[in-house]
């Protein structure tokens, strides 16, 4: 571990691997029983189990401020990035930020702003419109082609009550949207009604990169999604590297396009579909740090490791290879086991993709993350009340 500044990390250890490799330490914000808290790339624990972002926020800048030198502070989820970014200036006093601008920022996050900029600068993105489902209301007449994806603005508890794991829901038809209208009422919250771009989740690609304070791309590399849980609509659980050169090269173009016209600085995942003419339709862009910075950082791409080296002043780190090797992949190992079963592959076949994973939860280097939780949730059923001594670092 390198002795400069500390990576301050909102997130797991998808986010904690990548900086770990490039021997920078961590500051975690987390329980003292999360996996993160186990890292062997963890130096620090700032303890955290959830509750009021004022409360964080205020945390954040006692621990920041304690620090010899100003952390750069990393997030993983939309409700982390909007966090920091709407307290940016007070954080900005202890921490290094790698933000977007504010606007921007509020602008991707929100799907009805995005989907509004998208047509306004004619981004390759889907018809769409904003479903408001008011008590008293009934379903509208849209205008769009069906089938459909219904959608929230923002990912949100709410939705959970109406999709559970999803993160949408497909409508054949104007009646299938009469019969969901009721139960959407209740949920109180606002929608997108979207048309569907034709095939799997498997044609779902991804341009991520890295574009410096002067414009310049530091960093980029392309891929897919392999599988997801629920298979339809459904949260990633295996992933893979594309090449950036062949299959992945008109997914970077578009990528690239579309952050210079959006002034982009910082990292960015640019989440495109590929129809069945081959085309490419744009579905969302996350401006923050995501699960597949780990994949990056195995396939010779750190693109965290990147930034820390910028907000430091310190020189980037050289490249493993020039481009992230493609074929490497990634999976979420409890829920790919569910997809993988959902989707009919063997169990046998399953284990033996699993076993050559690059980017997993269990690894040689750095078991504890996946052992230690499952053993004090083991030990604590055991007669007694018997618990492993739990580890909190200083």
């Amino acid at each position: 571990m390198t002795a400069g500044p500390l990576a301050c990390v909102l997130g797991d250890m998808d986010l904690v691997r990548p900086l770990g490799l490039a021997g920078i330490r961590c500051a975690v914000v987390g329980p003292p029983d999360g996996a993160t808290a186990h890292s062997r790339f963890t130096a620090q624990l700032i303890p955290w189990q959830g509750g009021n972002d004022g409360t964080l926020v205020d945390r954040l800048l006692r621990f920041g401020a304690a620090q010899s030198q100003k952390p750069v502070l990393y997030m993983e989820e939309d409700a982390q990035l909007l966090m920091v970014s709407r307290n940016r200036d007070r954080l900005a006093s202890v921490f290094r930020l790698p933000l977007a601008d504010a606007e921007l920022v509020e602008t991707l996050v929100d799907k009805g702003r995005f989907q509004a900029m998208a047509e306004r600068l004619g981004l390759p993105v889907p018809r769409t419109r904003r479903l408001r489902p008011l008590p008293g209301s009934e379903a509208p007449d849209l205008d769009l082609r069906y089938p459909l994806i219904v959608k929230p603005l923002t990912r949100r508890p709410p939705w959970d009550e109406i999709e559970g794991l999803g993160k949408a829901i497909r409508l054949d038809g104007p009646e299938e949207l009469r019969a969901l209208w009721p139960r959407l009422i209740p949920v109180g919250i606002e929608l997108l009604a979207q048309e569907l771009i034709p095939g799997p989740e498997t044609r779902i690609e991804s341009h991520h990169v890295y574009i410096d304070a002067g414009g310049a791309v530091a960093g980029e590399f392309t891929g897919r999604k392999i599988r997801t849980y629920p298979v339809d609509y459904g949260h990633s659980t295996a992933l893979t590297i594309t090449d950036i050169d062949g299959e992945g090269a008109d997914v970077a173009a578009l990528g690239r396009e579309i952050a210079a016209k959006i002034g982009l600085r910082g990292v960015a995942k640019f989440d495109f579909k590929r129809d069945p003419d081959g085309r490419l339709h744009l579905l969302e862009i996350n401006p923050r740090f995501n699960l597949w910075h780990h994949l990056g950082a195995v396939a010779g791409v750190n693109l965290p490791a990147m930034v820390q080296a910028d907000l430091t002043g310190r020189p980037r780190p050289a490249p493993v290879q020039a481009k992230a090797r493609p074929g490497a992949c990634w999976c979420h190992i409890s829920k790919d086991r569910l997809a993988a079963r959902e989707s009919g592959m063997p169990m046998a076949h399953w284990l033996a993709w699993v076993a050559r994973c690059e980017a997993k939860a269990i690894v040689p280097d750095d078991p504890m993350p996946f052992l230690r939780p499952k053993l004090d949730r083991l030990l604590a059923r055991m007669p007694g009340g018997i618990r492993s001594a739990r580890l909190v670092k200083p």
